[in-house]
């Protein structure tokens, strides 16, 4: 049997979910195989209904699934309220982009005449590419576990999904797949289109399933190094999207601590120690100028840091790895601690702390990934130190830049420099709280993600979509998108981009 935790008093007890066997694991995997042909003759406007159905499934268990995860979570009620509210809101988004329909990319190339010769018709369109297999994880038990985004999107292409529960809550994982899986059986949905197993094991004999296709993870680099290992073991390598560890720096200029030093001072605390700073787009790392306005802002982040009160982390390993990564920081990295809030002993909980070091001394050492409540001033003198610094930062998610009006030629400098290393460049803001939207991107370089696309936002649709082309197809045999006088969705024929011109959803 597999247990639960209660972070706040590091209780555990029986949850009643027994392991996945190896057998339950391929009974899955052939139930999805089987669903994914079922899904391809309903069409994306099924989908979307589908979509929207599993959105209304998860409003009506809001109370128990709010009040599970915070027993597995210590996150809040408050907050997982919202997050299972940002959840909901994403299986509505990928609704509207199936009725609309251009993340197809659909594409027409008529038979012509070139200075090549006769050339054929051509058809473009991105299609399914089969089961896929999502991990949970575990700071995020609804947005980016079994009622995430990777979910929703992989669902929205046309792929059922097979769901590893994390092993911290498990529960919590339980409660929303039975959730969806009810709401999708009240659908008419093919039954596979959503499975779920639990323990470690069953997520390794998952991933090397030949029946799956694709594979969502979001958690440790360790973690998803394991799970690549296995991918590049398989007779058939699959597409491998995971976040795995980002330090997302942030840059205060001269100007703007002078300017906004209290403004900056309260939100650069607001957003390090949110949801005790387990957020993968927490910044790790703060630049601020050697000034008297940069030590008044660091002073008053002191202050903060001394007055607050500790926040139950995850899990053991997250508390115990805190911990680890804390010392090594100061004795590895020769950081100086400058800060820490009031412990409280209890369960694995955790004061927020602030440690500070020299930019221009900043090795690979200082700039460890701490996933908890610590942040670390890098002090420059100018922008050689500042860029000596940040030039030790790994790749991450985002990276921020605070400034005020009349440093457009510095802001550039800066945006020059560290937008090659980023996903997402924020400016006079922070980069937690990720906006769910059409726009949104949420990735980068290695190690924060191993792949160009997003987990999201409508574009993290294209992961589990593979082009296919259709070459001097008959009418009947073509998808509808792709017939000459649909107009339902956007297009480009012959080079040209056409707008939809009937109604989404027709």
């Amino acid at each position: 049997m597999l247990t639960t935790t209660n972070p706040r008093t590091g209780h555990s007890t029986d949850s009643g979910i027994t392991v996945t066997t190896p057998e339950d694991v391929a009974r899955l995997t052939e139930k999805a195989t089987t669903a994914f042909l079922a899904l391809g003759e309903l069409g994306r406007n099924w989908r979307a209904g589908l979509l929207d159905a599993l959105a209304d499934g998860l409003e009506a268990e809001r109370e128990t699934l709010v009040a599970t995860a915070d027993q597995e979570t210590g996150l809040g009620l408050a907050r997982l309220g919202g997050e299972l509210t940002r959840s909901i809101f994403q299986f509505r988004l990928f609704a509207e982009a199936l009725r609309e329909g251009g993340y197809l990319e659909a594409t027409i190339d008529h038979a012509t005449t070139t200075v090549l010769g006769a050339s054929p018709d051509v058809r473009r369109l991105l299609i399914p590419i089969g089961p896929v297999a999502v991990f949970g994880s575990s700071n995020f038990p609804f947005a980016f576990s079994v009622a995430g985004g990777d979910t929703a999107s992989a669902l929205a292409a046309g792929c059922p999904v097979v769901l590893k529960a994390h092993g911290s809550h498990p529960l919590t994982s339980l409660r929303s797949w039975e959730a969806l899986d009810a709401a999708a059986t009240g659908f008419g949905a093919p039954e596979g289109t959503l499975g779920i197993v639990f323990g470690t094991k069953a997520g390794a004999t998952l991933v090397a399933d030949p029946r799956i296709k694709a594979v969502g993870f979001t958690g440790s680099l360790s973690g998803g190094q394991a799970l690549m290992d296995i991918v590049a073991e398989r007779e058939e390598p699959i597409p491998f999207y995971g976040e795995l560890s980002s330090l997302n720096p942030l840059i205060i200029t001269s100007d703007a601590a002078d300017a906004r030093t209290a403004e900056i001072a309260d939100g650069l605390f607001a957003s390090f120690t949110a949801s005790a700073g387990q957020l993968c787009t927490k910044p790790g790392v703060a630049f601020i100028p050697r000034s008297a306005a940069g030590e008044r802002l660091v002073a008053d982040l002191v202050t903060r840091v001394d007055a607050a009160a500790a926040q139950p982390l995850l899990n053991s390993r997250i508390f115990d790895s805190f911990g680890e990564i804390e010392q090594r920081l100061i004795t590895e990295g020769h950081a100086l601690v400058a800060a820490t809030g009031v412990d409280s002993g209890d369960g694995f909980a955790i004061a927020p702390r602030l440690l500070t070091i020299d930019a221009a001394s900043i090795t690979p050492e200082a700039t460890e990934e701490a996933f908890g409540p610590l942040l670390v001033v890098a002090w420059y003198d100018d922008v050689a130190s500042l860029s000596a610094g940040l030039r030790q930062v790994p790749n991450s998610l985002t990276a921020t830049i605070h400034s005020e009006p009349g440093e457009e030629n510095l802001v550039a400098e800066l945006a020059r420099e560290v937008s090659p290393h980023v996903g997402r460049l924020v400016f006079n803001g922070y980069p937690t709280g990720v906006r769910v939207s059409w726009a949104q991107h949420h990735g980068g370089p290695w190690p924060a993600t191993n792949s160009q696309h997003t987990s999201v936002g409508v574009s993290a649709v294209r992961r589990f979509l593979r082009p296919f082309v259709w070459q001097g197809a008959p009418e009947s045999s073509l998808p509808t998108e792709l017939r000459d006088n649909y107009t339902g969705v956007p297009r480009r024929v012959d080079g040209v981009l056409a707008l939809a011109a009937t109604p989404a959803g027709t």
